[in-house]
């Protein structure tokens, strides 16, 4: 027998048609092809996805569990994506909910290479959550990131990184950024003794990201925004294995583009691909995520028992100095705020909002 892997499916369907309609889901992900047509025994017992269970929800869906061939996957990361939701990603009744990854896979891909342990130790954080900022608007000149960048860490947030629609554009190329915000923020951190980490957005395709985070490390960072539903798993995960000492903040853009459950992709995938934070939309900001999912995503991302290191979750999008409290007591210390727009409002007293939020994460009494 093979090694095989459970896939969970959430699929919208009548009591009388969910049998068949599973099947052709198990079908569809493992051999596309009619079963009649295969003459090689091996495959129908080893490869052909089977259905395992199948539960009534109730509300006009039922929870579909398949087993899948851990062979089908190789090593590729983009092939595994592609083997649990590849075609049926097409179908609009079906959610991807679920995977239970094998330990040959946990140990394929790898997951965070720091994770909150290696995040707390660079930075010297014990007892709280991290801070952090974005820097925005696209279409600022490097320079005047670069100003925000330098406020954002004379208040002492722990990270300040690169908005996700930063990329190399004419009006700001990334070189010129990066040497501009690395710049400033080492000057801030000299003169603070805080050691805040600036976090460049790599983009574009697996060599323009290659040739990014050489820059970036050039100019002494080790940290760097990756976005995985456009950069691609695999891409990902070269990124992870060429770049060992960089710590990966993954980006959820694109993350709503497909039917895949949240707390799995951002929260459980990200994290397998090596993400060491990964940033997702928290509940009551401008996303419309319930507080079940968030806390879903939360303990997937920050799960130890498959061996890998636990990634460090970011909530962020709209988020308020005046839900700093709020947010810590949902979440815990393991956790970093991310507010962007809420801090920028504050234009020339940046700095000084910058460091009322960080002394509130601070001396925020956690539970």
């Amino acid at each position: 027998m093979t090694d095989r892997f459970a896939v969970t499916y959430r699929v919208r369907s009548d009591a009388a048609s969910i049998a068949a309609r599973a099947e052709a889901i198990a079908v569809e992900q493992s051999v596309e092809m009619p079963l009649a047509a295969i003459d090689e025994p091996a495959v129908l017992t080893d490869i052909v996805g089977r259905v395992e269970d199948i539960a009534d929800r109730g509300d006009g869906t039922f929870v579909v569990r398949i087993d899948m061939a851990t062979a089908t996957v190789g090593q590729d990361a983009g092939q595994f994506l592609n083997m649990v939701f590849g075609n049926t990603s097409l179908h609009d009744d079906v959610v991807l909910e679920d995977i239970a990854v094998p330990a040959s896979l946990a140990a394929l891909f790898g997951g965070p290479r720091h994770g909150i342990p290696g995040l707390r130790a660079r930075l010297g954080v014990r007892g709280r959550a991290f801070t952090g900022s974005a820097l925005k608007p696209q279409g600022l000149a490097p320079e005047r990131l670069a100003e925000l960048a330098e406020w954002f860490a004379r208040g002492g947030l722990d990270f300040i990184k690169d908005d996700h629609g930063l990329a190399d554009q004419d009006y700001g190329r990334f070189a010129v950024r990066v040497s501009a915000c690395a710049a400033a923020v080492a000057r801030a951190v000299r003169d603070t003794g805080h050691p805040t980490r600036y976090i460049p957005s790599i983009t574009g395709d697996l060599d323009q990201m290659r040739a990014q985070l050489r820059l970036t490390q050039e100019a002494g960072l080790d940290c760097a925004m990756v976005v995985p539903m456009i950069a691609g798993f695999a891409s990902i995960q070269a990124i992870r294995r060429d770049f060992p000492t960089m710590a990966l903040f993954a980006h959820p853009s694109l993350g709503g583009a497909a039917r895949i459950a949240p707390a799995l992709l951002i929260g459980s995938l990200f994290r397998l691909l090596g993400a060491d934070a990964v940033i997702f939309p928290n509940h009551g900001g401008r996303f419309g995520y319930a507080p079940q999912t968030c806390r879903h995503l939360v303990r997937n991302a920050r799960r130890t028992d498959d061996g890998l290191r636990p990634a460090l979750p970011v909530p962020a999008g709209g988020m308020t100095l005046a839900r700093t409290g709020e947010i810590l007591d949902f979440y815990g210390p393991d956790t970093m705020l991310l507010i962007g727009g809420n801090l920028l409002m504050a234009r020339a007293r940046i700095a000084e909002e910058a460091a009322a939020f960080a002394r509130s994460v601070a001396q925020h009494p956690y539970r």
